[in-house]
């Protein structure tokens, strides 16, 4: 395999990162984790279709479809715009085709990468080219998996929780699928995370009480989220709708107004706009360069009054309140969750985020310190690579962390102040 730099004569790309079963372990999980969620999901609809709840089981199935045919639309679309050295080991033109419109590119790339790192890992003496390959696999399948989860496990979710509290009863397939959802979206954002920092040195990769805090905290922020969402569509059910679309419409705007460029075709790059607006629905996710400070605190902002807005409107219809009303303690349950949420997530960037710690020990980075003027960041190895490189995850790893990796100062990204790391 050849090497190839798609970002430009000026961009130099970063030594890839190391592939271990700890990796082949994470592939692993994700996949079962795959099968399970969608095992589940044809469970919650099954037994909604069964019990003639046709409404219900259509709205799951609905959102299965939606996620999958998006899901293996961006696969397809990766796979053209990878250069011809890389699709050498995939299937003709025709069977890849096939393998997607039959809704099986996905699960087809996680049991390659599964078959190429197992491979890696076997080898005593892997090259660095079939290391690179096998890390490139892993980061098209974790924001792939990113995206299959903010489109039906995050909207499900909503779903589930709203049939809960409109019929004051829970089966246990609808427990399962809670669980689960909430299990994929704090899992989704914690792989995808890891996926960006590995292209950081090999001291910034989160360590093992990290990612459990890490997920931690976006499990307990995501919630309050996906509660005010289902309580609104309790009291309106039918301007929910019209609250996606009017959120998202904004989201979308937001999007383009970075200018994107994130796909290889423009005329694809629309549909990565839209599936970025469909996650910022839900959650933060930084897509362009720039001072990712301030986009934060701007969505921040917007998503706390909407939810604000949303949790008053219910209060207001539902007035007066019981304090025996299990709705009300599912409220106040919330806002403790929420509470706790920021609390860990200052204690994270305060005391184990992976530069803090890494200071802790004595080994600033010698080079996110010094003084750095119209370059790229030089904390992404600037080596001559052996192998392949994902340019769509190298792309939004610049992204995510490019603004605090140009400050002058040694990194302080372990303060409150960085929230974006």
């Amino acid at each position: 395999m050849a090497a190839w730099a798609p970002c430009g004569p000026s961009c130099s790309l970063p030594q890839p990162p190391r592939y271990c079963y700890l990796d082949l372990a994470f592939s692993f999980m994700g996949t079962v984790a795959f099968l399970a969620d969608l095992g589940i999901d044809v469970w919650v609809a099954a037994s909604y279709l069964k019990a003639s709840d046709y409404y219900w089981g259509g709205l799951v199935l609905g959102l299965l479809v939606l996620s999958s045919l998006t899901t293996q639309f961006f696969s397809w679309a990766w796979y053209q715009s990878d250069p011809p050295d890389l699709r050498q080991e995939l299937p003709t033109g025709w069977t890849l085709i096939t393998l997607h419109v039959l809704q099986l590119g996905y699960l087809y790339r996680c049991l390659h990468a599964l078959k190429v790192g197992f491979h890696v890992c076997r080898k005593e003496v892997a090259t660095e080219t079939q290391r690179a390959y096998a890390v490139f696999l892993s980061h098209d399948i974790s924001l792939l998996r990113l995206f299959e989860t903010f489109l039906e496990s995050a909207p499900q979710l909503t779903l589930v929780l709203y049939i809960i509290l409109n019929t004051s009863k829970a089966e246990i397939f609808q427990i399962l699928g809670i669980c689960t959802s909430f299990l994929c979206i704090a899992w989704g954002l914690l792989d995808y995370h890891q996926s960006l920092r590995s292209f950081l040195r090999d001291k910034d990769k989160l360590g093992f009480l990290s990612s459990v805090l890490y997920f931690l905290w976006n499990f307990l922020l995501v919630c309050p989220r996906i509660l005010s969402l289902a309580l609104f569509t309790v009291v309106f059910p039918r301007f929910i709708a019209f609250h996606f679309l009017a959120v998202w419409s904004v989201m979308f705007l937001w999007v383009t107004w970075q200018s994107t460029h994130f796909m290889e075709r423009d005329t694809f790059e629309w549909t990565y706009r839209a599936m970025v607006a469909v996650i910022l629905y839900f959650c933060w996710f930084n897509v362009a360069e720039g001072k990712t400070r301030h986009r934060s605190v701007i969505y921040h902002t917007f998503i706390l009054l909407d939810n604000l807005i949303l949790a008053v409107w219910w209060i207001w219809d539902n007035t007066p309140l019981s304090m025996d009303s299990h709705l009300v303690h599912l409220l106040l349950g919330s806002l403790f969750f929420y509470m706790l949420g920021i609390l860990l997530r200052a204690i994270y960037y305060r005391y184990f985020h992976p530069t803090v710690q890494a200071a802790s020990s004595g080994s600033y980075d010698e080079v996110d310190s010094q003084e750095i003027r119209n370059e790229r960041p030089t904390a992404f190895r600037e080596l001559v690579i052996v192998g392949q490189i994902n340019p769509r995850t190298y792309r939004l790893s610049q992204n995510f962390f490019a603004v605090s990796l140009r400050r002058r100062q040694p990194q302080k990204n372990g303060t409150l102040g960085d929230i974006n790391l």
